[in-house]
């Protein structure tokens, strides 16, 4: 018996496994190869985006740096002539803060803002709907890009504001900084992420920009504080989610701001920055999971 032929079925099964060759042997049909988190997908997808900001480092990273100092030296000059203070500080230090902060928001945004726009504008959104990554991967990666991006960038603007005369960097609280540099971070990378989805042309992106994020930022209390404000302005201060991610950062350097010169008081506005931020997510993992404007 041994001397007849073997049928495909005894051949197949008389063939080594594949592990033999340190190749590893496939799965039965409908066994998935990944199981609960895609690692190596997460990262290309991380470093596909970190490779794409830092190609054009110059526009991304330095450029805001310069921008930023610009913004400090006119407001310095305008306002803090005279050895004025605020918050019991010069001026150039009570500002730099918030424009650090400012910075690292604006370029956070930026980067997620471009992320789905583009390849709906391009044809290229299948490039990020494809590869074998859930939902929760693909906001994973594209937000730890952007957050690196901001990081990075408020690297560079703490790094030249250094270089202004009469600007003290030194840290009180390190966690205030660390919590709501990237807790801000998050924030305005998931409201990219959501601008990019809704959005169908790059004047829509702008239009958010412009009359959103700008406005919010802007009227936070980087260039003042709320309490000079009358009762009903400092009201609508309070409602904005920039004043709290602005005032808690500027805590960390300084020990005092608007909310309070204490930990509990700041705490409160670190707990609601961090629950906005999980709602924000979770409206985005919906808008992913819905396909609205991205799969039809």
């Amino acid at each position: 018996m041994a001397d007849q032929p073997q049928t495909l079925s005894d051949a197949a099964a008389a063939r080594p496994p594949l592990g033999g060759l340190g190749l590893g042997s496939f799965p039965a049909r409908g066994v998935p190869l990944i199981h609960r988190i895609n690692r190596l997908g997460l990262w290309t997808l991380y470093m596909k985006e970190v490779r794409r900001f830092f190609k054009v480092q110059t526009q991304t990273i330095w450029a805001p740096a310069m921008t930023t100092l610009l913004y400090l030296m006119i407001f310095t000059v305008a306002m803090g002539r005279g050895g004025r203070e605020v918050l019991g500080v010069p001026f150039a230090t009570f500002v730099a803060p918030g424009l650090i902060v400012m910075g690292m928001m604006g370029n956070a945004f930026a980067n997620t803002s471009f992320n789905f726009l583009a390849g709906k504008i391009q044809g290229t959104i299948v490039d990020y709907l494809m590869p074998p990554l859930s939902n929760g991967e693909l906001i994973l990666g594209l937000i730890g890009a952007a957050v690196t991006r901001a990081v990075l960038v408020g690297l560079a603007i703490s790094a030249a504001m250094l270089l202004w005369p009469g600007v003290s960097l030194a840290v009180a609280h390190p966690w205030a900084v660390l919590w709501f540099g990237l807790m801000g971070s998050v924030m305005l990378a998931v409201v990219g992420l959501i601008t990019s989805i809704w959005a169908e042309k790059f004047d829509h992106a702008a239009m958010i920009t412009n009359f959103v994020v700008t406005p919010l930022t802007m009227l936070s209390g980087t260039f003042y504080v709320i309490h000079n404000l009358a009762p009903v302005f400092q009201a609508i201060s309070r409602a904005n989610p920039f004043f709290y991610v602005i005032s808690g950062f500027r805590f960390g350097f300084l020990g005092q701001s608007d909310m309070g010169s204490t930990n509990a008081a700041v705490f409160n506005g670190a707990l609601y920055i961090g629950v906005l931020n999980l709602v924000l997510c979770g409206a985005l993992y919906i808008l992913l999971r819905s396909g609205w404007k991205l799969k039809s």
